[in-house]
């Protein structure tokens, strides 16, 4: 599963906006990026803990040549998962049912909305259509200048 399709799986949860469970996911991934940056450990239950390993620098061996050589002193991420996740993984444990979302009962806008549509006067109809094609008079020579500047281009 990559970001795009974890970030599709937590949509429903967030009334099906995908906007609002990317920048859940971003701000998740923010937070334990940076504390563990700063060398914090984020321990999350049931989960595992994040954290930050320094590693020492110790001599290893190019495998192309079998000389060995020097590897530096460097700082790395490790995930250390939780027993509970190592139990689901490895099948001994069940994973309980998957939280549902939250179903927000529907308004009924439907007949609402018709009995406004009949309540509307004719007179603002004709006001629309005269701004419509006033606007259209005004678009008319921005179109020309637009394709001069194309041609200018190529």
């Amino acid at each position: 599963m990559n970001k795009a399709q974890f970030i599709a799986a937590l949509a429903p949860h967030f009334n099906g906006s995908k906007k609002e469970a990317t920048h859940a996911v971003d701000i998740v991934f923010d937070t334990i990026t940076r504390n563990m940056s700063a060398g914090n450990d984020v321990m999350i239950n049931d989960f595992g803990k994040f954290k930050k390993v320094d590693r020492k620098a110790r001599m290893g061996r190019n495998p192309f040549t079998g000389e060995t050589i020097k590897i530096k002193a460097s700082k790395k991420a490790r995930f250390l998962p939780a027993k509970a996740l190592k139990e689901i993984v490895a099948g001994d444990r069940k994973l309980g049912p998957a939280p549902k979302p939250e179903v927000k009962a529907a308004p009924k806008p439907a007949a609402k909305k018709a009995a406004a549509k009949k309540k509307a006067p004719a007179k603002k109809k004709t006001a629309k259509k005269v701004v419509k094609k006033a606007a259209a008079k005004k678009k008319a020579p921005a179109k020309k200048k637009t394709a001069k500047k194309a041609t200018k281009k190529r």
